[in-house]
């Protein structure tokens, strides 16, 4: 074993680890917001982990930018992603879990998409 592939099999292996953390978060959260907040930053990161992975396994030059680039999208694309599904959530009406202490968006932004009045 090279030291080549233990650096890509460690990050594949963390990748997975991630996307699994990011799968049991899923099913385990109690609303849609603290589900799409775990899989967002869990399962982004895991599959960026997974991709480096296979970066260090394949050193092509073509494997490596096309790779990077997705990696680049991935990292600008599900942030946004996860933050507009919540934004949907709320607005729809989706329930807050009970333990929630704080609801920042509900005293002054509207259901029906507008901003905030008056501050």
């Amino acid at each position: 074993m090279t030291a080549q592939t233990v650096v890509g099999d460690a990050f594949v292996l963390v990748g997975v680890f991630l996307i699994g953390v990011a799968a049991i978060g899923l099913l385990r959260l109690p609303d849609v917001y603290n589900r799409a907040n775990a899989v967002a930053k869990a399962a982004s990161l895991g599959l960026v982990s997974v991709l480096l992975g296979v970066v260090v396994l394949t050193p092509g030059v073509t494997a490596v930018v096309v790779l990077l680039v997705a990696i680049a999208l991935q990292l600008f694309t599900v942030p946004i992603a996860g933050y507009k599904i919540g934004e949907a959530a709320f607005l729809s009406g989706a329930p807050v879990a009970p333990g929630t202490h704080c609801d920042d968006l509900g005293a002054g932004y509207g259901r029906d998409g507008a901003p905030p009045t008056g501050r």
